[in-house]
């Protein structure tokens, strides 16, 4: 496993993050999914992601569960807030004072920890002002209660502001946590500059697309039974933008280039995210154990620039590159 630093800080995490989105306390029974956990420390996986909206607060509870024992010092804990939870009241969302200081006590009850590594703000909120919800950040940093300050799909302008802020109240923003894959690019155009110009790395999620870019999913043919395309209540909506026969059969040419580096699909479409310098983390998510075992693989592999370039001559025509795309991310209007 290699090591990146986080954003323009002393702070490294592994290049492969774990992430319990969809998974635990959802689609994977606890027991499963602290196996996972224990596969993700067995072959050098250091840094967890997760957030309390993530199965109501449940995924918060078994990856808590499932480091119970390990060195707190030797792990980095990432959580979020933003997204409703609880009984979901008028209160209970958005980066209000009130939501920030009453989440971050629910998530380190449930993590069993007396702090997390890096707290993130899930999404930008267009209801609370900033300045309200940075001064809320640096005094949970002041308190210990939070290592790190980051934030999850952000535009540019966002992140310029949110940093400046950050930056007269005495820390920093070090991380931003969007969408990347080699078929959604959107961050590519404004928000890496920007992040490059800051100090801010990304941590990505959804490096094989949902699953897409794995391979699994054939055009012309039905979802397998049981995978993510099946699931209503797992990410099959998330994932169906993705399932028209020109984008399948595109991934299905990226074979030889996989097969040219001794990689599977999916390793291969960890590692492209990895070819990007602003990308300190790719986030995996995993429901068996051997997934992850798989997945790590991805951690230190070169790709060549000729190689890179016939990847994006495989899928022109099917990525995704808007910039506008990352301001569709955050909510215009209270879920609650």
């Amino acid at each position: 496993m290699q090591f990146r630093y986080l954003g323009r800080s002393g702070f490294k995490v592994s290049e492969i993050t774990y992430g319990n989105w969809l998974t635990h306390a959802s689609q994977v029974e606890n027991d499963q999914a602290v196996a996972c956990v224990k596969a993700a420390l067995e072959n050098g996986i250091t840094t967890f992601d997760t957030a309390d909206v993530y199965a109501n607060t449940g995924a918060e509870t078994v990856l808590g569960e499932a480091l119970q024992g390990e060195r707190r010092q030797s792990v980095e804990v990432f959580t979020k807030v933003f997204g409703p939870t609880g009984p979901k009241g008028h209160n209970d969302l958005g980066l209000s004072r009130k939501h920030i200081m009453e989440s971050i006590d629910g998530s380190l009850s449930r993590l069993q920890t007396d702090y997390v590594d890096l707290y993130q703000a899930h999404r930008f909120d267009h209801f609370t002002p900033l300045e309200e919800t940075m001064q809320a950040f640096a005094d949970l940093v002041r308190m210990g209660k939070v290592l790190y300050v980051g934030v999850s799909e952000w535009t540019a302008d966002q992140l310029r502001e949110g940093a400046a802020l950050a930056k007269d109240l005495g820390f920093q923003l070090i991380s931003n946590q969007p969408q990347y894959s080699a078929l959604w690019r959107v961050i590519e155009g404004e928000v890496v500059p920007a992040s490059k110009e800051l100090g801010i790395s990304q941590i990505v999620w959804s490096p094989i697309a949902q699953g897409v870019l794995t391979g699994k999913y054939k055009p012309g043919q039905q979802p397998p039974e049981g995978s993510r395309a099946t699931d209503e209540k797992g990410g099959a909506n998330m994932i169906a933008r993705w399932m028209r026969d020109d984008v399948l059969t595109k991934v299905q040419d990226l074979q030889p280039i996989a097969q040219e580096l001794d990689l599977s699909l999916a390793q291969l479409a960890i590692a492209w995210t990895l070819q990007n310098d602003n990308v300190a983390s790719a986030i995996i998510g995993a429901s068996r154990p051997e997934q992850v075992v798989e997945n790590v693989k991805a951690s230190g592999v070169n790709i060549p620039l000729e190689l890179m370039e016939r990847i994006d001559q495989v899928l022109d025509g099917v990525i995704e590159r808007d910039p506008k795309r990352t301001a569709d991310s955050s909510p215009k209007q209270r879920e609650a």
